[in-house]
């Protein structure tokens, strides 16, 4: 941070967009850590447009006990810049959870960006990473400003997935291709949440805008993997994990790429802003045992029929969000559309506390490292890992959130001065696993078998 330009930050963490279906999930989970012993976080605010439906969200997340008097109440607007700064002069972070980001998150990156504020999202959109990168990673470096998105279920799980999965291949093996199979399980109706579905119709309906955006920007080094990529098929009966599986286009994918992109120009990860020697070989020694890997994402179903409704939802938005009044179907019908898979009002809380998911990391490699180099030698190695946690919108994207903000104000000085970069190269090598480990999410090797290469 510039000690110039925030002399004295009022808040460790504000939580803005507190009132939303997800933010007041954020709150709940923030409020376990607040005033604790071992916690950084001694001091809150939640901001919002409307101070009512803050106070609501505030009660509503404490119960069954009364609203701590110490957590603020702070009024600020993302169409209003200056409610923004002032914003970003009050607090050391801020937990950004206004979506679509595409439209509400620009303004508040770039009130970070300029004052040296910290700030963390749970975007899944890809265009509004990248842009957000290109827009304002060179400020975010002068000013000390860490900007990070993508810390709620996209893309915490796949991002630690991979490198929890990396991590087991222990030289002289190495991994060619990891695919990550999602599981999606509930007593009750899988209920999703309507901003990750407009999040999904606005990006189908912008993709060429950010095929634009890539082809203006610079070409990065691609990460040099093992052996060639394995193409797999779209729609498989996966035997391993007794799942059908379908590809997805996933923004966990495109982030995991960009780690990957950044662990290529930077193979020792990013140096903190004040690390100790310790630090320094902690940091240097994870990042050394990660070898990349060609990564794909599946979305599974124990029946067909649950992929049919997959594939549904797939068409309709590839047919549908090209065009306006499309989109308007799209977002005034969402349950038509998904078949029931998500709907303006959102789960109830049963709904919510009965889901789980689980999310398989399938590596194939190689034994030996010298055999991907032999050109028709299949990959001879499978490596099989697994995390699984409570519901993937309400519940578990709070809890990563919240973590990665934790990590942020407890260790700040061991982490890069500021900058615009993925969660997993900022914080895959710091203590998030063991972290998300004592807050409910799993983390397991479930086979490593010699295959017939």
């Amino acid at each position: 941070m510039n000690p110039t330009q925030k002399p004295d930050p009022v808040y460790d963490i504000v939580i803005l967009g507190a009132s939303g279906f997800t933010g007041k999930y954020v709150v709940r989970e923030a409020l376990k850590f607040l005033q604790t012993p071992s916690s950084p976080l001694k001091s809150l605010a939640l901001a919002g447009r409307n101070p009512t439906r803050l106070t609501q969200s505030l009660e509503w997340a404490a119960r069954p006990n009364p609203p701590p008097s110490s957590v603020a109440i702070l009024t600020a607007d993302t169409s209003d810049p200056d409610s923004l700064r002032r914003l970003c002069t009050q607090t050391k972070l801020i937990l950004n959870c206004v979506g679509p980001f595409r439209i509400h998150g620009d303004p508040v990156v770039s009130a970070c960006a300029d004052s040296g504020c910290d700030y963390l999202d749970i975007s899944g959109e890809p265009e509004f990473m990248e842009r957000m990168e290109a827009n304002y990673h060179e400020r975010a470096e002068e000013t000390g400003s860490l900007i990070v998105s993508a810390c709620g279920f996209d893309s915490i799980p796949a991002e630690l997935g991979l490198l929890f999965n990396a991590k087991q291949w222990v030289p002289p093996s190495v991994p060619n291709q990891i695919e990550a199979y999602l599981s999606l399980e509930s007593d009750k109706k899988i209920a999703g949440n309507f901003g990750t579905y407009e999040s999904a119709v606005l990006g189908v309906a912008n993709a060429e805008k950010l095929k634009e955006l890539r082809r203006s920007r610079p070409r990065r080094p691609r990460p040099s993997i093992c052996g060639p990529p394995a193409k797999g098929p779209t729609l498989e009966n996966q035997k391993t994990i007794g799942l059908w599986a379908l590809k997805l286009p996933s923004a966990d994918a495109v982030v995991v790429r960009r780690t990957l992109t950044t662990l290529t120009e930077k193979p020792h990860g990013l140096p903190g802003l004040n690390e100790s020697p310790e630090q320094i070989q902690k940091r240097e020694a994870f990042w050394s045992s990660i070898k990349p890997a060609h990564f794909g994402v599946k979305i599974t179903s124990k029946s067909l029929f649950g992929i049919f409704r997959y594939v549904t939802l797939g068409v309709s938005l590839g047919l549908l969000s090209k065009f306006s009044f499309g989109r308007w179907l799209l977002l005034k019908f969402p349950s038509v559309f998904s078949l029931g898979w998500f709907q303006k009002k959102g789960p109830s809380e049963e709904e919510v506390e009965s889901a789980t998911f689980k999310m398989w990391f399938i590596g194939r490699g190689y034994s030996e490292e010298s055999l991907a180099s032999q050109g028709e030698t299949k990959p001879d190695l499978e490596i099989i890992t697994r995390i699984s946690g409570p519901e993937i919108g309400y519940i578990t994207t709070p809890i990563t959130l919240v973590q990665c903000g934790l990590i942020v104000l407890g260790h700040r000085e061991s982490l890069v001065k500021g900058g615009v970069y993925t969660p997993g190269i900022v914080f895959g090598s710091t203590d998030i696993q063991k972290r998300l480990e004592e807050n409910g999410i799993s983390f397991e090797v479930i086979s490593k078998i010699k295959t017939q290469g």
